[in-house]
């Protein structure tokens, strides 16, 4: 069986805590994408991860961040 970069991530993330608030650096670096592209989706709405606002600071629940690839798994998981 051969495991990927983000189910090892998303192994890490889920034993540590669940509930746990992330930095967008760290939320870019599990989807694998810049943190200018989490900015747009926030400033635009075009996905609906949800976020938290701490004063200027963004933060996301790792469970959520879990949940938003979760939904976007096209087919079956082996």
């Amino acid at each position: 069986m051969q495991v990927t970069a983000g189910q090892c991530q998303k192994e890490v993330i889920m034993t540590h805590n669940d509930s746990k608030l992330l930095r967008p650096e760290e939320v870019s670096e599990l989807l694998q994408i810049d943190v200018e592209t989490l900015n747009t989706w926030r400033c635009n709405r075009r996905y609906s991860l949800p976020y938290i606002k701490v004063g200027r600071c963004v933060r996301y629940k790792a469970s959520d961040v879990i949940a938003f690839i979760d939904e976007r798994r096209i087919g079956q998981s082996p």
